[in-house]
């Protein structure tokens, strides 16, 4: 087998990178740590692979994926459900570390024959440090909803816990709305995109920071693919004469849902979706599926604007 014609498939745990390449299915493991990933990087750059595979698990990948992307090693960081479904389709019933890295790398092998594996760019230091700050932000008002929450139903004894925990979180927020503001200050890249975004009625700087720091990939692909990969395209559910309802399904949760609050206040400010928002309404569409309807096309509106590199023009 010619070099470059191989798959690698690397399952990461705190402790552990476990590594498999296919075809061959080969298999070893390395510490997750400078000297184990300085090892599996020389092993990469002597093998040269379509891709090295590595499933988002929200951290323990990072420095993995920033020195192979450093590099040059083509990464693709992929979704888990994607793959576990994939393994599934497979047989493969069974999990443990080594056989979820061949899964990956088998995973990747197809998706790359099928042009759908989409490589993974090194962000800047700006970009990573804004969605770390963006996704913190979204974590600390989850904490914040919960622990409001608790404090309606709560009993006299714990209360004062609970209120206490509740301004520390308030207190937490706001210094890292600080942060944001200091990171999108310091970088004119960052300022330009959100101030194009902001132009747009109903885009507020939650939304314009949400899309900047977790959508890099606004104006590189198509509408149907954008939709999609926020998860606001809806899903066919057909068989024989059976006609099921349409769904969205999949996609980036968190950017979903900062989305789908913006249309709040766009779906009455803005020029084009208030009228479409109005005419689903009036169609017999529910408020909820109308508001979809309108994140969806406000996506596609954004992604052009990026696209195209124009302004705001009802």
């Amino acid at each position: 087998m010619a070099q470059g014609e191989v798959m690698v498939g690397v399952d990461v745990s705190m402790a552990r990178l476990d590594v498999a390449r296919w075809p061959g299915g080969e298999s070893f493991s390395l510490s997750n740590d400078p000297a184990g990933v300085e090892q599996l990087l020389t092993r990469m750059l002597e093998l040269r692979p379509q891709a090295v595979v590595i499933e988002a698990s929200g951290g323990p990948e990072d420095l993995l994926v920033s020195e192979l992307c450093a590099a040059g090693v083509p990464v693709a960081v992929v979704n888990p459900r994607q793959v576990r479904e994939f393994a599934r389709s497979l047989g493969k019933l069974a999990k443990t570390d080594r056989l979820d890295a061949l899964v990956l790398a088998q995973f990747g092998h197809s998706a790359r024959s099928h042009g759908r594996l989409t490589l993974t760019q090194l962000p800047t230091e700006a970009e990573a440090e804004l969605k770390a700050l963006v996704r913190r932000r979204r974590q600390l008002i989850v904490m914040l909803v919960a622990e409001t929450n608790r404090r309606q139903r709560a009993r006299k004894v714990v209360k004062r816990s609970i209120v206490a925990s509740i301004r520390a979180l308030k207190r937490s927020l706001v210094e890292l709305e600080q942060q944001v503001r200091e990171t999108i200050k310091n970088s004119p890249a960052h300022q330009q995109k959100i101030a194009m975004l902001q132009q747009v009625p109903g885009v507020g700087p939650q939304l314009a920071r949400t899309l900047i720091a977790e959508v890099p990939e606004l104006g590189q692909i198509g509408r149907r693919q954008i939709a999609a990969l926020i998860g606001v395209a809806p899903h066919a559910h057909e068989s024989g004469k059976f006609k099921g309802r349409r769904m969205i399904w999949g996609g980036r949760a968190g950017v979903r849902s900062t989305l789908y609050m913006a249309m709040l206040s766009a779906t009455r400010c803005n020029p084009l979706l208030a009228p479409f928002y109005r005419r689903l309404v009036q169609s017999g569409k529910s408020k909820k599926l109308a508001y979809i309807a309108c994140a969806r096309k406000l996506l596609v509106i954004l992604n052009a604007m990026f696209r195209d590199r124009t302004t705001w023009s009802p």
